[in-house]
């Protein structure tokens, strides 16, 4: 008969180690060689139950003290103190339940997470209400001076008749038979337990004794909502509004969630946003472009007159002071930039097109050094012989 591994070794620790020491080695090692992450595979099976043999005698302080002392003769039969087979304590003077390591919680994380073992009747937590989201439109000037709107929704609402709690006035509550009050439902497989919430009273751990004719027993139901949405001047296409406890109803004593308002800016026939500016472009005549004018501009606040200086070229960028948007945050309003288009005339009257040519003759190359400089640089230019 083969000797047994000195329990020491088989957790790769020195005699002395710690009681933290010591489970923080056979959680690792557990991980490693449990047969479920290493199906089929005799030798890890066969480690596992040997580590298990050594935790099982080394976390506990007597066993412990009776392995230092007297080896292997000084534990139980087949190596497990008080001959228990799997490493677990017998219960007696000194025992504690939560001392026990359960391969459940030791192997949660490892298969995404872990849930706390119910332990005896309770109630669930209470649960805040989903939160709720409503997608609002509205036009340009309702975003930059601000409005007041009605929305309407539904969502789930506490229940009028049973105020929530489920069941009929006077019914109370019974412990669930599914969970047995726990609000959790505990399923083994193999070395591992899982727990879910109970189906049947989601968690509560009781229902309802006789369940409320209105909402079938959950306490909430499907209702319509109206709210005024207030709008404030200067919001930008894409902000969002918050109204605390207007989303839908919390469980079990849970706070009601909250509802964001998404608004979305409709596109303006003048202007483009850019932060709290605005921009337009306004058409001008090649005439008024040449000699200068006062034109029409539109604002937010109405139509206002701009002065073009003579000379004027299209895409020139004029600023209008104090004509954007509030900003909604602190003191200040953006500017208005009008770039100007020069419109060249199409289908020229016989009148025009004489004044026009006269234009031409009388016109001459200092008028437009543009035009000079960029023949002269076509003079200058390496073109590609063929």
């Amino acid at each position: 008969m083969a000797s047994k591994k000195d329990y020491y070794e088989l957790l790769g620790l020195s005699r002395g180690a710690s009681e933290d020491e010591i489970k923080h080695a056979f959680r690792t090692l557990a991980k490693k060689y449990h047969p479920d992450v290493n199906p089929n595979d005799k030798g890890a099976e066969e480690k596992f139950k040997e580590i298990n043999e050594a935790y099982g005698v080394l976390s506990d302080p007597k066993t412990k003290s009776e392995y230092d002392q007297y080896g292997h003769a000084g534990v139980g039969a087949d190596g497990f103190p008080g001959g228990n087979p799997g490493g677990r304590r017998p219960q007696g003077p000194g025992y504690a339940p939560e001392d026990e390591v359960d391969l459940g919680d030791i192997f949660g994380d490892f298969f995404g997470g872990r849930e706390e073992r119910p332990s005896g009747p309770s109630r669930s937590p209470a649960q805040a209400g989903n939160d709720l989201r409503f997608d609002l439109e509205v036009t340009f000037e309702e975003a930059a001076f601000g409005t007041t709107r009605d929305i309407r929704f539904r969502k789930l609402s506490t229940c009028d008749v049973c105020h929530g709690s489920g069941a009929v006035a006077g019914s109370g509550q019974v412990v669930c038979p599914i969970c047995h009050g726990a609000g959790q439902i505990r399923e083994s497989q193999g070395f591992f337990t899982t727990t879910r919430t109970c189906y049947r009273c989601n968690g509560k751990g009781q229902i309802p004794g006789s369940p409320c004719p209105a909402c079938q027993g959950q306490g909430r139901l499907q209702k319509d909502r109206s709210l005024s949405v207030k709008v404030p001047a200067g919001a930008d296409d894409g902000s969002r509004l918050r109204f605390r406890g207007e989303g839908e109803a919390g469980q079990n004593g849970g706070p009601a969630g909250d509802l964001y308002v998404y608004l979305h800016v409709k596109p303006d026939v003048f202007f483009k946003r850019e932060g709290n500016d605005l921009h337009c472009e306004v058409p001008v005549s090649l005439s008024d472009a040449a000699l200068g004018a006062e034109i029409e501009v539109p604002t937010l606040d109405g139509p206002v007159k701009m002065k073009i200086p003579s000379g004027t070229q299209s895409g020139l960028v004029l600023r209008l002071k104090d004509k954007g948007i509030r900003n909604p945050q602190k003191p200040g309003v953006g500017h208005l930039f009008v770039k100007v288009s020069v419109v060249v005339p199409t289908n020229l009257s016989h009148e025009q097109r004489e004044k026009l040519e006269e234009f031409k003759k009388i016109s001459t190359e200092n008028n437009t050094p543009p035009i000079t400089e960029f023949r002269n640089k076509m003079k200058g230019y390496s073109y590609r012989k063929k």
